[in-house]
């Protein structure tokens, strides 16, 4: 049995090293540009990553047999702009792995991205994708796998390419297995180190709690977003936009109707003022609104039409808070109304509300993105989340909690990477010994 040879491409924390090493792999080249994580892959793992991959001689890159790469997910990412291969900055950096595959030809390959990847551009960008391994010889498969699957607490869909020189008709995906988590087995007790909730974020979850409480037994909580700045607007959204309509008339474009939360814009005197008066989400330069937009506006004003009798003297409460903490997502149906029972996270998009079997998807967080654990009152620690991602045998994180939980939202689960490259390369003979499972549903 032969050693495998691997290269770890925006290495990041390691989690392809972690992987093929316990494989049996042997590292013999790595890149990233961060240098405070070159700092500690070296501590880790005892050889330095060279710099910006774009200013690599593929050429000069060592013989290996495997390519792994977590090549940047922002480009394609559906929480960014999704410039895909026009992000200047990121969005090429695809072409650089596949001119050292051109180059090197090495048996096999792991990629990892997020899911959106295979929808981006209606699909042409991840058509562009496989075209250009197939041209350079590689047989192509994929597939959407998360920690959760494999019995990790943590939903993090990312989609994993693989490719061989070779055929791939003995390839199959790991076996995902049929359990339920729970976040409980990644958790320490009330740990001293974990960060504490501000004033702020513990008045905000009050304020959501006493909704919760307010809410008739009768009345389901809808599975929706639930977007407050929209109860009590009126401004239209179906067939045109705010935008459109101020193109068009200007400050009498928007004459008449209720933004947020119900205020009436036209005793407003200035266009500034009216426009600032409707929710972010109705002020982009669009003619129209996409279907799921419209969707979630509709289906919120129907709601607070519904219930506006409960609604109503609750309502104000909401309005000191910024707007992304004026959002709420319960994803706990049919669970008892109590926020602090659960796990929660607060996004852009809206504070979430998970069940506490498993953790929202880490991202390249700030520290007031990191889930929090209700029944403590406290943030995950850097500890914890590093769990999450099978990374917690490392020797060293980033000393700084926000460069750790940064890193730990753009790393790659080693265990899922372990299960997927240990199939791969059971395909063949020379390397590891057989293990046998089911193909997976293609992403």
């Amino acid at each position: 049995m032969k050693t495998i040879r691997f290269i770890d491409l925006f290495s990041g924390l390691g989690g392809f090293h972690i992987a093929l090493a316990r494989l049996g792999g042997t590292c013999v080249f790595a890149a990233e540009i961060e240098s405070h994580l070159q700092d500690l892959y070296l501590v880790n793992f005892g050889i330095r990553p060279n710099g910006d991959i774009r200013f690599v001689n593929a050429e000069g890159i060592p013989d290996h047999d495997v390519l792994t790469a977590g090549f940047p997910c922002q480009p394609f990412s559906k929480a960014g702009e999704q410039l895909g291969f026009e992000c200047t900055e990121q969005g090429s950096l695809f072409h650089n792995v596949a001119e050292i595959l051109r180059v090197k030809k090495p048996k096999f390959f792991v990629l990892e991205n997020v899911p959106n990847l295979m929808k981006h551009d209606g699909g042409k960008t991840w058509s562009s994708i496989k075209t250009t391994l197939e041209k350079l010889g590689y047989e192509v498969d994929v597939a959407k796998l998360s920690p959760h699957n494999f019995g990790i607490p943590q939903i993090r869909d990312r989609v994993y390419i693989v490719g061989s020189l070779g055929s791939l008709r003995k390839f199959v995906w790991p076996n995902k297995l049929d359990m339920e988590t729970s976040i409980q087995s990644v958790l320490d007790v009330n740990p001293p180190n974990a960060k504490r909730l501000s004033a702020q974020v513990q008045s905000c979850l009050n304020v959501w709690n006493e909704f919760l409480s307010k809410c008739p037994k009768g009345v389901e909580l809808p599975s929706f977003p639930l977007w407050s700045m929209e109860w009590g607007a009126t401004y239209p959204f179906e067939s045109t936009t705010p935008w459109a309509l101020k193109k068009k008339s200007g400050i009498d474009g928007l004459k008449g109707f209720k933004g947020s939360h119900g205020e009436k814009i036209g005793y407003i005197k200035t266009i500034e003022g009216r426009w600032a008066a409707l929710p972010s989400h109705a002020r982009t330069e669009q003619a129209e609104f996409p279907k799921w937009k419209k969707d979630f506006i509709r289906n919120n004003r129907q709601f607070y039409e519904d219930n506006a009798s409960w609604i109503n003297p609750w309502l104000e409460n909401v309005l000191s808070f910024p707007s992304s903490l004026q959002k709420f997502e319960w994803n706990v149906k049919g669970g008892e109304r109590d926020i602090w029972k659960y796990v929660i996270q607060f996004r852009a998009s809206g504070v979430r509300i998970k069940r506490p079997t498993t953790a929202p998807s880490l991202i390249a967080m700030t520290d007031t993105q990191v889930p929090i654990i209700g029944w403590e009152k406290r943030y995950m620690t850097v500890t914890e989340c590093a769990r999450l991602q099978s990374l917690d045998d490392l020797i060293e994180l980033p000393e700084s909690p926000t460069k750790a939980f940064h890193a730990l939202g753009n790393a790659v689960n080693s265990h899922v990477v372990e299960l997927v490259a240990r199939a791969l390369l059971n395909t063949d003979e020379n390397t590891v010994s057989p293990r046998h499972g089911k193909t997976l549903e293609k992403a």
